[in-house]
C-alpha cells in the first residue's frame, strides 16, 4: 500500500484551523502521516495545533513552527520537503474536506 502524506501551511488560522484539522482525522482512509508547517502565526494557531494533536494522541502528526516568516509558497516548499509519502495531499489551514477525500483521490493511483 503507498504511504500517504498531507502537508498543510498555516498562518494566522486560528478561525479556521481546527476544522481542517478535524476534516483530516475524519477521513475514511487515514494519512500516514500529516505535516503541518506554520509560518510564525501571531495569533492562536499554534497552540490549536499542538492541542489538536495532543488531545487526540496523533503522534505521527507533525508541526514545524518557522523561525521567520517564509512566505505562503517557499512554506508549502518546506512542508513538501519534510513529507515522505508516496502520494502527498496538499491542503491550507482553511479548506474543509469531505470524509472521503483521501480515499477516493488514492484509489485512482
Amino acid at each position: 500500500m503507498l504511504k500517504i502524506s498531507v502537508a498543510m501551511t498555516s498562518y494566522n488560522g486560528e478561525k479556521f484551523i481546527k476544522t481542517q484539522l478535524s476534516s483530516l482525522l475524519k477521513q475514511i482512509r487515514k494519512p500516514d502521516e500529516v505535516i503541518i508547517v506554520d509560518d510564525v502565526s501571531t495569533d492562536n494557531t499554534v497552540e490549536i495545533i499542538k492541542d489538536f494533536i495532543t488531545e487526540n494522541g496523533l503522534y505521527d502528526w507533525k508541526l514545524t513552527v518557522n523561525e521567520e516568516n517564509l512566505g505562503f509558497k517557499q512554506n508549502f516548499k518546506k512542508a513538501l520537503s519534510l513529507a515522505t509519502g508516496d502520494i502527498i495531499f496538499l491542503c491550507d489551514q482553511d479548506d474543509d474536506w469531505c470524509e472521503d477525500t483521501i480515499a477516493s483521490i488514492s484509489s485512482n493511483v
